[in-house]
């Protein structure tokens, strides 16, 4: 099956889950986009509220949004910025969900000015990626409406989003640029540390926890992971979950802070799949969000006290075999 039938097959099963007709809004400056995600949307069963140019949204008019809203910000001065930033606080109250497309320059103010809703951010994305986004965006909403449908419907319901996120693989995979698969779960687990009885057996006692290994080996290991490249095709090794654990492993050793940006491109992946794995790691506890005090326009990532835990503990146990790793 090729890309173009793939993708109309998704539209298809979409079409199929939304007698609901969940609400959406379009918003951006290039009459092509707004055509293709008219198209799109309507197709997957949204019923369109508005589609118009980003000035329309950024006036300051407080009309009703919908269920979902789609922004395409390839770039935005300090008053845009500052508009998106009132969008996502308003989406996080009225529980409305975004989808922010933008570039990798403009990732970072975008990222900080998004910390309140619900928001997936796209950066530089192909009509295949914007696909997938209301495919699994419609699959989310529609999960919060399972209550009002009989139990054949939410079976139906639930099958049908099943075979879309399926679909939405398979694209991932027939797209050079997409590696890394989600689900409606979360794809890590984590176990926590060992923990030792007292004499009393009346209580656990944890471990202390072991020193963070020196930056310069973990570093060393990432050049080493990155140096694979000049021979392989750089997906046949993609692991961009480890990768940004090492590189945040290192940076909290250093005393550094971690940009959204600055993690995306040390995950080896795109950066719309990157945020992907970003989110999903938040959510798992793995990694937490940070503002930036003085510019509410940016956020950096580090790892929580939980993973920070696992990695000192981790390469404790490898010892001296680490200085070896690959």
């Amino acid at each position: 099956m090729g890309q173009a039938t793939l993708i109309d097959f998704t539209y298809e099963m979409a079409a199929d889950s939304a007698g609901m007709k969940l609400a959406l809004s379009v918003f951006s400056d290039r009459a092509q986009f707004r055509d293709d995600l008219r198209e799109d949307a309507e197709i997957a069963g949204f019923a369109l509220r508005e589609c118009g140019p980003l000035a329309e949204l950024l006036d300051g008019d407080p009309r009703p949004l919908g269920e979902l809203v789609f922004l395409d910000c390839p770039d935005l001065d300090g008053a845009g910025y500052a508009a998106l930033s009132r969008l996502d606080e308003r989406a996080a109250q009225t529980g409305a969900r975004l989808i922010v497309s933008t570039t990798l320059d403009a990732l970072e103010a975008v990222y900080g000015c998004c910390s309140a809703s619900e928001v997936q951010i796209l950066v530089n994305p192909r009509r295949a990626d914007r696909v997938i986004a209301l495919g699994r965006m419609l699959a989310d909403l529609s999960g919060l409406r399972v209550r009002e449908l009989s139990e054949e419907d939410r079976r139906t319901l639930l099958r049908i989003t099943e075979q879309v996120s399926h679909i939405a693989e398979r694209i991932d995979q027939l797209t050079p640029d997409q590696t890394a698969k989600s689900s409606g779960e979360s794809i890590f687990s984590f176990e926590p540390a060992a923990a030792s009885s007292s004499c009393n057996g009346e209580r656990l006692v944890r471990a202390t926890r072991p020193p963070l290994p020196d930056p310069r080996l973990v570093r060393r290991i990432i050049q080493q992971r990155q140096m694979r490249a000049r021979f392989f095709d750089g997906d046949l090794f993609a692991d961009p979950a480890w990768d940004m654990l090492l590189d945040l492993t290192a940076a909290r050793a250093e005393h550094l802070r971690v940009s959204v940006t600055s993690l995306c491109i040390a995950s080896g992946v795109p950066p719309t799949t990157a945020l992907r794995w970003i989110s999903q790691m938040t959510e798992a506890g793995l990694l937490e969000r940070i503002e930036d005090e003085t510019d509410r326009r940016r956020a950096f990532i580090q790892l929580t006290e939980k993973s920070s835990d696992a990695m000192a503990r981790y390469f404790h146990e490898l010892g001296q075999a680490a200085a070896q790793m690959v």
